[in-house]
């Protein structure tokens, strides 16, 4: 199944270097995560990476849906996902491969924040390897997780607008869930907090990694990808 799925990922990295979007999107997310770098360093004379970790969360409730709008939709759109699937691939190889190539993309993304990383070792600032290294891998888990539901949301409709709009919602609810607990009752706001993305990818970026954190990102991934191929597979009973 990897094989195959290998397939579709290359075909959808070949399309994402194709396109002059996928670098319109990649640069205004560096534009963004750098511009937030380097304003406390030049304020006040600090560089840290707590602003990066602070903002790209926020950045990825669009960057990401922006970078998987099209993955199934415009597969429907141009009427190739019929010409797909007569091809030896399940739905669950296309969806994995579409899933590959959206977290390559958005890793290329992260690798490119690492300048800011070597710029703090360059300036002799005090740097928590732990908390660092905690914190991006909270940054991919969060990407692989918001990109499932990209796919998924993709995987609903034809039009790439529609499907960008159903990811930024589900993806929008998941991170502003952790900034309203207070209006929530006890049992509920625990409830809520455990859903929260933010909240679990806050622990990450501590330096805190908890096997909570871990099921609660890798539960997402599985659950909407499964339900992504159940939406695929629908379109053969009607």
């Amino acid at each position: 199944m990897l094989k195959n799925s290998w397939i579709i990922a290359k075909k959808e990295m070949l399309a994402y270097l194709n396109s002059a979007a996928s670098y319109v999107v990649l640069f205004v997310f560096l534009i963004i995560s750098s511009w937030f770098f380097a304003s406390p360093l030049f304020l006040i004379n600090q560089a840290t990476l707590d602003t990066l970790f602070n903002i790209v969360p926020i950045v990825f409730v669009f960057f990401i849906p922006a970078i998987t709008m099209n993955l199934i939709s415009r597969e429907k759109d141009n009427g190739t996902i019929e010409t797909l699937t007569t091809f030896p691939l399940t739905d669950t190889e296309i969806i994995v491969g579409k899933f590959i190539a959206s977290v390559v993309l958005m890793t290329m993304g992260l690798l490119f924040t690492l300048i800011h990383f070597f710029t703090i070792a360059i300036l002799g600032q005090n740097v928590d390897f732990g908390a660092i290294w905690s914190g991006y891998f909270g940054l991919f888990l969060m990407g692989a997780a918001y990109s499932a539901i990209g796919i998924f949301a993709s995987t609903l409709s034809n039009n790439q607008i529609i499907a960008f709009i159903i990811a930024l919602l589900i993806v929008f609810f998941l991170f502003i869930l952790r900034y309203i607990l207070f209006f929530l009752p006890g049992s509920m706001g625990e409830l809520f907090q455990y859903i929260s993305s933010d909240y679990h990818f806050s622990n990450m970026a501590r330096g805190i990694i908890d096997s909570r954190n871990l099921i609660y990102f890798v539960s997402l991934i599985a659950i909407f990808l499964k339900t992504a191929v159940f939406t695929m597979e629908s379109r053969k009973w009607n």
